[in-house]
């Protein structure tokens, strides 16, 4: 066998995606916008190459830059390289069916609330697929953040690149402890404290147009995440607007009511994905057993009139 090896003539690799990106732009501006980085770090990045190549790669004057004709052949490598690796590194995504691990993105108040709860019953009945779940909501990149499937609520723009499945509809309405409805507030909502979350602070406006409800609250609190909010109303702080599924188990457990029921908000929860769930096993197996788990919310746990069919 040989022991002659070859040797690549290589510019440092990590500068590459900097340099790609200010030749594609023509600019080290747009390209440091693009990749969160600073003028200077792009600025250093291709001085980088350009000393191991020993060319220029750019014409700089008056603040603007130009592609010299060494420039242009590295832009046409270097994107086919980085796109070449995309696609490889998506293909392996795509087909990973095999793995023992299925990585989730939920958003936190739905994973602490009501997914978290049942993810044990889950891992008893596949003792053989385990769940890594993330954290995270709003927008997604399921390739760069290394997640398999996410779970959202679709109040925003869902790229066009991922296959969105519905889950659910979602309700939501006034929710307090029990005695607190009767003892404290004699079932009358403008006695309330209204808990609010910074997050979602139209809940209560969006509630009010949807049930044609006009009431003003006794006073207000402010809370940064939804599920402060909530527990502070299981806490007997206050009366929050609790949306299904984030307070099913409270409702069907007693430790919340809806004294006036829920209507639907207009938003879904949808699950989100590279292909269609059924290509992927764990994928589907995952999502039948969240679309089982969803369906036990209308099988009469809870009182009609929690869905709106029926004033309380």
């Amino acid at each position: 066998m040989s022991n002659i090896h070859r040797k690549r003539s290589l510019p440092p690799l990590s500068a590459l995606p900097a340099f790609e990106a200010a030749a594609r732009h023509q600019s080290f501006s747009r390209a440091a916008e693009e990749l969160h980085l600073t003028h200077g770090a792009i600025s250093r990045a291709v001085a980088q190459i350009e000393e191991r190549l020993g060319v220029d790669l750019f014409v700089r004057r008056n603040r603007r830059v130009w592609l010299t004709a060494a420039g242009e052949r590295l832009l046409q490598a270097t994107g086919t390289a980085l796109d070449g690796l995309d696609h490889a590194v998506e293909d392996i995504h795509r087909h990973d069916g095999t793995s023992p691990i299925l990585t989730v993105s939920c958003e936190p108040s739905l994973a602490m609330r009501w997914l978290m709860p049942r993810l044990g019953a889950f891992r008893q009945a596949n003792p053989d697929l385990n769940i890594d779940l993330r954290l995270a909501g709003g927008p997604v990149d399921l390739l760069s953040d290394g997640c398999d499937v996410a779970i959202r609520r679709a109040d925003y723009g869902i790229s066009e690149q991922y296959i969105t499945t519905h889950l659910w509809a979602e309700y939501a309405g006034p929710v307090c402890d029990p005695g607190c409805w009767q003892d404290i507030l004699g079932s009358d909502l403008s006695n309330a404290r209204w808990l609010h979350t910074r997050t979602r602070p139209d809940a209560w406006d969006m509630w009010k147009r949807a049930s044609a409800i006009d009431v003003a609250p006794a006073s207000e609190q402010y809370f940064d995440h939804f599920f402060f909010a909530l527990q502070a109303a299981v806490n007997r702080l206050g009366t929050a607007i609790g949306p299904l599924p984030l307070v099913y188990d409270d409702l069907a457990a007693g430790r919340l009511i809806a004294p006036h029921g829920m209507v639907q908000t207009g938003f879904d929860y949808v699950l989100i994905t590279l292909d269609p769930p059924g290509r992927d096993p764990r994928i589907a197996l995952f999502f039948d057993w969240l679309m089982a788990e969803a369906g036990d919310m209308d099988k009469g746990v809870l009182p009609d009139a929690v869905f709106g069919k029926a004033p309380i």
